[in-house]
C-alpha cells in the first residue's frame, strides 16, 4: 500500500510541478520566462563567483582519495559498523557522499552492478545516496559564494545530518523491501 502511494508519487511528481509552477505564475500575472532568464543570469553570475571554490574542494577530495586516506579510514570503521546492522559495503558510500557528488555516484552505480538493481544493497545505497548531501562541497561553495570564512556549527551539524541519512535510510529499506 505505501509502496504503491509512493510509486504513484514518483511517477506524477515532476509532471505536476513542471505544469503547476508556470501555471501559478500565469495566474498572478507574472511573466514566467522573463523571470526564468532573470534567475538564469544571476545563476551564471553566481557560477563565475563559486569556481575557485569548486576547484579546491576538488583537489582537496582528489587528494583524499588519491592518498589512501580513504582506504585506511574505511578499514579502521568496517569492524565498528558490522555489529551495528549498518551494511559493511555501504561504509565507503556514506563517507564519500559528504565528501563528493560525483565519486558517490560513481560508488553506487558500482553496487548496483555488482551486487543487481533490485538487490537490498543497491536499494540501500540508492536511498542514501538521494536522502543525503555533499556536505563539504555545499559549505564551500555556499558560504564562499557569500563570503562566509567562520562556519561555527555548519559542519558538525551537516555532518550529522548525513549520519542520520545513512542510518535512516538502511532501516527504511530494511522496513520497505
Amino acid at each position: 500500500m505505501i509502496r504503491a502511494a509512493l510509486d504513484a508519487m514518483s511517477l506524477w511528481a515532476i509532471p505536476v510541478l513542471l505544469v503547476t509552477i508556470p501555471l501559478v505564475g500565469i495566474i498572478r500575472k507574472v511573466k514566467v520566462y522573463d523571470v526564468f532568464i532573470e534567475g538564469a543570469k544571476e545563476g551564471f553570475d553566481v557560477a563565475v563567483r563559486i569556481i575557485p571554490f569548486l576547484v579546491g574542494i576538488l583537489v582537496a577530495i582528489g587528494m583524499f582519495r588519491g592518498s589512501g586516506a580513504m582506504d585506511l579510514l574505511m578499514a579502521a570503521l568496517r569492524p565498528l559498523v558490522t555489529p551495528t546492522g549498518f551494511p559493511a559495503e555501504l561504509v565507503p558510500l556514506a563517507i564519500l557522499r559528504s565528501l563528493t557528488g560525483s565519486g558517490s555516484l560513481a560508488f553506487t552505480t558500482d553496487l548496483i552492478k555488482t551486487y543487481g538493481p533490485d538487490s537490498l544493497i543497491a536499494r540501500m545505497a540508492a536511498t542514501l545516496y538521494g536522502s543525503s548531501e555533499t556536505t563539504f562541497y555545499v559549505l564551500a561553495v555556499y558560504f564562499g559564494a557569500v563570503g562566509v570564512r567562520r562556519t561555527r556549527h555548519a559542519v558538525p551539524a551537516a555532518l550529522v545530518g548525513d549520519l542520520v541519512a545513512a542510518i535512516a535510510a538502511v532501516a527504511v529499506c530494511v522496513w520497505m523491501f
